[in-house]
C-alpha cells in the first residue's frame, strides 16, 4: 500500500525528495527554456516546507556520462530561488565532500538544498545499494515525486526506500490517479494515437492499447515500419527484419481484437539534413527512393481528424514526424489542435517529445491531463505499476 504525503504527518523532519527537474535549457545552457517540471513539483515542496521540514532535493538533468558542468543543476537552483523567494536555495556540488556535508548538517528549515545532478555519480545508474544507503543517511524520510523517472530502476528511485520511511508526493499521486482513470473508467470510443520511435521500443504498449482502444492511429517512424510490413516502399528509411516481424504480429493482433488501426495515406517527404527545405507531399503508394518520410500529409491529417472527433477518450504519445524542423511539424500540430478542439473528449497526453513538439502552448489547458512522463506513462498503461511505485509499497 502506497503512503501519500497528504495522508501522513511529516513535520520537522529532514526529507530526501526525488523530483524530476530534467528541464530543457537554452542553447548556451545557462538559462531554463521551460520550467514546467519545476512548477509541477511546487505543491509537494510547499506542503513539506509548510510543515517545517528541511528538504534535500535530488534530480538528474540530461544523460551525462561523467561529471560535466554542461549538465549542472545550477540554472535549476537559480529558477527555484525565483519561485521560492522566502527560502535560501543551496546547490550542493558534492554531497560526499566533507565541506558540503558540514553545510548539509547546518541546514535550517528556511533553507532548501538541491544536490548536484545525481547522474554525476556512477552508483545512481547502477542502482548501487551502498550509494543509496549513503544518500539515505542525509535524511529521516524519503518522498518520490518524480513520475517521469519512476520507470527507471536507479538508486534514487528504487533503492533509497529500503532504508527510509517512504511516501509518494502529490504529483506522483496525481499521475497515478489520472492514468488509472483513463485506463479503468474510460468512455468509449477510445482513440489512441502513437507516434515517434520504432515498433520495437513500443510494441508492448501497442499490445496493451489493442486491448483497450477502439481506434489506434499510428504516425511517425512507427507508422513507417508498419506500412513497410504491408509491402509499401518507403524511400530511404530502412526497417530491420525484427521490427517488420513485430509490425506484422501487431496487425494480426489488432485484427483478432477487432481494433481498427489507422495508418497514413500520404506523407511529407524530404531530407532532414537540408535546412529550410519545403517538404513535398506524396501518396504512400508513390514515394521516391531518394527521400525520407518526415511527416504525415494533409490527407492523413483529415483522416486522423475524423477519428479524433469520434473519441470520448483520447490517449496520445509520440510526434507524427520530424517536428524539430518546422517544415515537418504540421502533422504533430494538427493532432494537438484536433484533440484540443474535441470538447466532448477527455484527453491524456504524455512524452517529453510530444509536449515539446506542441508549438501553441496556449492550447495546453484544453488537455485533460498532461503527463510528466513519456516512457513512464506508457509503461504504467502497459503494466499498471512502475519500479518506483513498487519501491514505495
Amino acid at each position: 500500500m502506497i503512503k501519500y504525503i497528504d495522508q501522513a504527518k511529516i513535520s520537522h523532519q529532514r526529507v530526501l525528495l526525488r523530483v524530476d527537474f530534467n528541464v530543457s535549457l537554452s542553447r548556451d545552457g545557462l538559462r531554463i527554456a521551460d520550467d514546467a517540471r519545476i512548477k509541477q513539483a511546487l505543491p509537494t515542496i510547499n506542503l513539506l516546507l509548510k510543515n517545517h521540514n528541511r528538504l534535500i532535493l535530488i534530480s538528474h538533468l540530461g544523460r551525462p556520462k561523467k561529471r560535466d558542468l554542461k549538465y549542472s543543476l545550477r540554472p535549476v537552483a537559480q529558477r527555484l530561488q525565483r519561485l521560492l523567494p522566502a527560502y535560501k536555495i543551496r546547490l550542493i556540488s558534492d554531497f560526499q565532500n566533507p565541506i558540503d556535508q558540514r553545510m548539509l548538517a547546518k541546514q535550517t528549515d528556511k533553507e532548501l538544498v538541491l544536490l548536484e545532478n545525481i547522474r554525476f555519480y556512477p552508483g545512481e545508474k547502477k542502482a548501487c545499494e551502498s550509494f543509496a544507503k549513503e544518500l539515505s543517511l542525509l535524511a529521516d524520510v524519503y518522498v518520490n515525486d518524480a513520475f517521469g523517472v519512476a520507470h527507471r530502476a536507479t538508486a534514487s528511485v528504487v533503492c533509497i526506500p529500503k532504508y527510509l520511511p517512504s511516501y509518494a508526493g502529490l504529483l506522483l499521486k496525481k499521475e497515478i490517479m489520472m492514468i488509472d482513470k483513463f485506463i479503468k473508467q474510460s468512455k468509449k470510443p477510445l482513440v489512441a494515437i502513437v507516434g515517434g520511435a520504432k515498433v520495437s521500443s513500443k510494441i508492448h504498449i501497442l499490445d496493451k492499447l489493442c486491448q483497450i482502444a477502439n481506434y489506434l492511429l499510428i504516425g511517425g517512424g512507427l507508422a513507417n515500419t508498419i506500412l513497410a510490413a504491408q509491402g509499401y516502399e518507403l524511400g530511404k528509411g530502412q526497417q530491420s527484419y525484427e521490427d517488420l516481424e513485430e509490425a506484422r504480429r501487431l496487425l494480426y493482433l489488432a485484427g483478432q481484437r477487432k481494433v481498427k488501426i489507422i495508418l497514413p495515406v500520404d506523407a511529407v517527404i524530404g531530407l532532414p539534413e537540408v535546412e529550410d527545405e519545403v517538404g513535398e507531399i506524396r501518396s504512400i503508394t508513390d514515394l521516391p527512393l531518394n527521400k525520407y518520410v518526415l511527416d504525415i500529409g494533409p490527407a492523413t491529417q483529415a483522416l486522423f481528424g475524423t477519428y479524433i472527433n469520434k473519441g470520448k477518450t483520447i490517449i496520445w504519445n509520440g510526434p507524427m514526424g520530424y517536428f524539430e524542423n518546422p517544415s515537418y511539424s504540421n502533422g504533430t500540430d494538427f493532432i494537438f489542435y484536433a484533440i484540443a478542439n474535441n470538447s466532448q473528449a477527455e484527453s491524456l497526453v504524455g512524452g517529453g517529445d510530444t509536449i515539446a513538439a506542441i508549438s501553441k502552448k496556449e492550447y495546453l489547458d484544453k488537455i485533460t491531463h498532461l503527463s510528466t512522463g513519456g516512457g513512464a506513462m506508457l509503461e504504467y498503461i502497459e503494466k499498471g505499476t512502475l519500479p518506483g511505485i513498487e519501491a514505495l509499497k
